[in-house]
């Protein structure tokens, strides 16, 4: 069996003393693969770090999160287009619009959202999306910009069965992460009624973390219970969730030419 983490920030300080030993507990649970997306230029050194030291299981993205979206965006925007034209990336990530917070910068927000999706679509590049408190507004760009080359998924969803159908008819996967564990979620209730082949297992360590373990750091050995909750959600076997969300993300991502024997 083999799962897939579409979305773990592994060079953040809460894995500063102990990496290896995560990555390790990864493997020891089928977890095989680990897609780190990025937040902004003072994270590439870090994540580039973790790549370099662990090729064969972490893969990266290159983008500009939208809490990081300040005053100097555009001189950031210039950074992560450096980054595309260099290669190596392997998706658009981790971009999207964020007003929970903070609403100063929205105009700025949407800017930097149509500047990456762009970059995307010339790159050929998949999208790793992040919306909070922005789900209608993040759709609409996407369905203005959408040429039909537009892939990728939303990250760490928990909207509503009628916005996880406009995200899939666009072309894109839903990002499911602890959320789908947390009691009264109503998540479980959404993904019932969505094909496993619109799903993608993500943990966002060291965020989230998915039940039995809540309150503790997250760590991509807990995409297991992820798993198992979607297995149990679908009513289906943990090897058909494990098989079909790997593939799901092959397609999508294409960080490795064949999971098969692996």
């Amino acid at each position: 069996m083999i799962l897939v983490d579409t979305h773990a920030h592994l060079y953040l300080n809460e894995f500063s003393t102990d990496l290896d030993q995560v990555i390790e507990s990864a493997k020891a649970n089928d977890v095989k693969y680990l897609l780190l997306p990025n937040i902004d230029s003072s994270t590439i050194p870090a994540m580039n770090q973790v790549v370099s030291m662990h090729p064969e299981i972490c893969f990266p993205m290159i983008g500009l999160h939208p809490t990081s979206v300040k005053e100097n965006y555009k001189n950031e925007l210039a950074i992560v287009h450096h980054y595309v034209e260099q290669g190596g990336y392997l998706a658009i990530g981790e971009i999207g619009i964020d007003l929970y917070w903070d609403k100063s910068f929205e105009k700025e927000q949407l800017y930097t959202f149509r500047y990456q999706v762009e970059l995307a679509k010339e790159y050929h590049l998949p999208l790793a999306i992040h919306t909070r408190s922005s789900m209608d507004v993040t759709l609409d760009l996407i369905e203005e910009l959408n040429d039909g080359s537009l892939s990728g998924v939303f990250h760490c969803f928990s909207g509503t069965y009628e916005e996880a159908v406009r995200i899939i008819d666009n072309g894109f996967k839903l990002g499911i992460g602890g959320v789908i564990t947390f009691k009264n979620s109503g998540l479980d209730k959404v993904i019932e009624h969505i094909a496993l082949e619109d799903l993608l297992l993500e943990t966002d360590s060291p965020y989230l973390t998915p039940s039995p373990n809540r309150g503790l750091r997250n760590e991509c050995a807990y995409i297991l219970n992820i798993a198992q909750k979607v297995a149990e959600v679908k009513k289906t076997t943990l090897e058909h969730v494990a098989e079909v969300t790997t593939e799901n993300a092959l397609k999508i991502f294409q960080f490795v030419n064949s999971v098969s024997g692996k």
